[in-house]
This record gives structure tokens, sequence and C-alpha cells, in this order.
């Protein structure tokens, strides 16, 4: 073989050098170069979409911020307007109860008036019936017509006696 021939090793190590040297410039001079261009693009680019998340976590925080907001004055705006109509509906409630009570009170007094006087009427009819029947009873009886009068006077002593 050729390449481990001693005489020829002093060439071999010239072109080792040359090539070497020779690749060496072309990869620093233009491989590395363009690596590092798409490196740094790649960084720029990840970086951008870095700020763009924290730019967009930012906005949907200031959201989420003002979406708690909005849903904690509805739910005050929404108390508030439970607790209007819970005073309104009381106060109707308490107007409709004292109308209810007055016309139930009026109905009651009107109720125990006809009572008295039902039982005053009743009370009337009685004593007219007893002096009619004591008159009758004593006409019968002893034969004599006794006056109107005396007979309701002594039905009202009769019943005073019995209250």
């Amino acid at each position: 073989m050729p390449q481990f021939d001693p005489s020829s090793f002093p060439s071999q190590i010239f072109w080792l050098v040359v090539s070497f040297i020779a690749l060496y410039l072309v990869v620093s001079r233009i491989a590395v170069p363009r690596i590092a261009e798409v490196l740094e693009q790649r960084h720029r680019l990840v970086q951008d979409d870095i700020d763009r998340a924290a730019a967009l976590k930012a906005e949907t925080d200031a959201a989420i911020a003002s979406y708690e907001q909005a849903m904690a004055e509805a739910r005050a705006q929404a108390q508030d307007h439970v607790r209007s109509i819970t005073a309104d509906v009381k106060a109707i409630a308490d107007k409709k109860t004292a109308e209810v009570v007055a016309a139930v009170t009026e109905q009651i007094t009107s109720a125990e008036a006809r009572i008295a006087k039902a039982r005053s009427d009743a009370l009337d009819g009685m004593k007219q019936l007893a002096a009619d029947s004591a008159r009758d009873v004593v006409a019968k009886l002893a034969a004599i017509t006794p006056e109107a009068g005396k007979v309701d006077a002594a039905v009202a002593s009769a019943l005073k006696e019995a209250r």
C-alpha cells in the first residue's frame, strides 16, 4: 500500500496540512457563519414567540380581571335588585295584609252587630211570646184579661232574675 511507504510521508503530511487549512477556511468562512445565522434566527424566533406569549398572557390576565370585576358588579347589581324586589313585595304584602285585616275586622264588626241585633230581636220576640203566652194562660185560668203593661213588666222582671 502506497500510503504506508515512509518515503511518501512528507508529501502526505504537506497535503494533509493544505487540505486541513482549506477545509478549515471553508468551514470557518462559509459554514460556521451560516450556521450562526440560522441559530440567531431561531433564537430571535423563539424570543419573539416568548415575548408574544407573555403579551398574550398579560392580555388574558387583564381580560380575566375585567371579567371577574364585571361578574362581581353584576352579582352586586343582582343582589341589589333582589333586595329591592323583596322589599317591594314585602311592602305590597304588608299593604294587602292590612287591607285584608281591615276587611275582616269590618266583617267581624258587622257580623257581631247582626248577631247582637238578631239576639235582641230574638229576646224581644221571646219576651213578646212569653207575654202573650202569660196573658193567654191567665185569661184561660183566671178568666180575666190582664193589662198588657203589667204582663210585659212581669216578664221583663222574670227575665232579669233568670240572667
